[in-house]
């Protein structure tokens, strides 16, 4: 994750630094991403949403299609997570960031919306309830996908999600030199009004210097205490 040192999300928000600018943070921070050997990264509906800006296009007519799963012979190495649980995304490519693109959806999603992403070579993961239930979801992508290694990647609603159900292992953030210091802005991690208070513990694990003024702090994540 990539956050100012008051933890906030949204780089273009942040205040000036002599030591580097948002592009080239985001940029270390891309770059790093690149070395953590992850087989997919991960994020919500809104994050997905500013990547893909394909319009609704729903397919009426065929046959019914696959349910839970339905999976496209990828044509990358890693997959890029959505987790869409309304099925409001929409693709116009089977891939986004030169990662082939895996899409999460609720229950409730029609089959209009599946032979869409059928017809866009995406592949689909179907939950057997409304809501994502995300521990379910990691088998799948184990089982099905060969997905092992998982990156977190915002926002901070389904980063949150995942902290509050004991499902992440490792916290790595790229602290730049900015601030955000707005009322209300979006923090890196988020889980309603609870938090994770008693849920999780962090331990130190290091602390490297990078360039542009950043430094990467590593924790190990733990079950909490209560």
């Amino acid at each position: 994750m990539l956050s100012s040192v008051d933890g906030r999300l949204h780089a273009s928000k942040w205040t000036k630094s002599p030591d580097g600018n948002p592009k080239e943070w985001s940029a270390l921070y891309e770059e790093y991403q690149d070395t953590l050997g992850a087989d997919a990264w991960l994020v919500g509906r809104t994050t997905m949403a500013e990547m893909s800006k394909a319009k609704a296009h729903p397919v009426s007519e065929g046959a019914a299609p696959s349910r839970p799963v339905h999976r496209v012979e990828t044509s990358t190495r890693r997959f890029a997570i959505a987790v869409d649980t309304s099925g409001s995304l929409h693709f116009d490519r089977p891939t986004v960031a030169g990662n082939d693109v895996l899409v999460v959806l609720g229950s409730e999603v029609s089959d209009d919306h599946l032979r869409e992403l059928t017809a866009d070579g995406v592949s689909y993961v179907v939950s057997a309830k409304p809501e994502i239930d995300l521990a379910a979801l990691l088998d799948t992508l184990a089982s099905t996908f060969g997905i092992e290694r998982l990156a977190l990647e915002g926002g901070a609603a389904i980063n949150g999600s995942f902290f509050a159900a004991g499902l992440v292992d490792e916290l790595q953030v790229i602290v730049a030199p900015g601030l955000d210091a707005r009322i209300g802005a979006q923090g890196i991690i988020e889980n309603g009004e609870d938090g994770l208070t008693g849920r999780v513990e962090l331990a130190f694990t290091s602390c490297h210097v990078m360039k542009s003024g950043c430094v990467r702090l590593t924790y190990a994540v733990r079950v909490g205490r209560g």
